[in-house]
């Protein structure tokens, strides 16, 4: 699933095609907003919050769209014909440019001013103006219990990290994906989200997420996707395997000798 940091892209691009032009075309393939037609309409800007894509055109509606785990909006000439083979779900085009929304996991037409609706449950946008971490901080130790892992996972308490920047910040701060939150002292914890903070920000006008400073594939992450590889510190081998409730499990890396309990 595309993380903050990628929605966060998608969301710049969309503004430069879009941004300050009126829309010729407005095509929701999606049974709720089929007659729904937005052309005539200037778009305004597009948002991201968290993984959530805000779209808004003049008259005061926000088109809200949502990537999950295959969706993506990809970008060309106007007029060009949409790929095939794609579940096409929206597009959006003006004289210039056509942005076609594929795979769409939400696609959502609402009132601008009741915009939290459909993002009102996220907590603190990672890469967001609005960025509070003592907000994040006390929204994690809301359920003690739980393993940090799972809980920074949990768009309503921060919004942005999916399973990469997960075990990348995890990774950087020592800290077990185990450890349950209440067993984490706050500092700790502060120090936790601002770790997550700086490596996406670092990462949010690059193609792909990077926490080596190393680009090439393969070299670009300290520990995701390294199952059984040597650690970047101490050389012993990464753990990989899943953690969080049936059947929600998601992709966890980590290192048992540098990430103690």
């Amino acid at each position: 699933m595309p993380e903050g940091d990628a929605v966060y892209r998608t969301a710049k691009r969309l503004r430069q095609a879009l941004d300050g032009r009126r829309l010729t075309r407005s095509d929701f393939r999606v049974p709720r907003y089929a007659t729904a037609d937005l052309r005539g309409r200037t778009v305004l800007t597009t948002l991201s919050r968290g993984k959530h894509l805000l779209t808004r055109v003049e008259g005061g509606l926000t088109v809200h769209t949502h990537l999950r785990m295959e969706g993506s909006w990809r970008l060309g000439p106007a007029g060009r014909p949409a790929p095939r083979g794609d579940v096409v779900r929206l597009i959006l085009a003006n004289i210039q440019w056509q942005a076609v929304g594929t795979r769409l996991g939400m696609v959502d037409l609402v009132p601008t001013d009741r915009e939290e609706r459909v993002v009102g449950h996220l907590g603190p946008d990672l890469l967001g103006p609005d960025w509070d971490p003592a907000l994040a901080v006390r929204n994690l130790l809301r359920a003690p219990q739980r393993s940090i892992g799972e809980a920074l996972l949990d768009q309503r308490d921060l919004a942005g990290i999916g399973t990469i920047w997960r075990a990348e910040t995890l990774y950087a701060a020592r800290m077990s994906p185990w450890r349950p939150v209440g067993s984490i002292p706050p500092d700790e914890l502060e120090a936790l989200v601002a770790v997550a903070h700086r490596l996406m920000d670092a990462s949010k006008d690059a193609p792909l997420p990077v926490t080596t400073g190393d680009p090439r594939p393969g070299r670009s992450l300290l520990v995701y996707g390294r199952a059984r590889r040597p650690c970047r510190r101490c050389g012993g081998p990464i753990s990989g395997g899943e953690m969080g409730p049936q059947p929600a499990e998601r992709l966890i890396y980590w290192c048992p000798a540098c990430q103690r309990d």
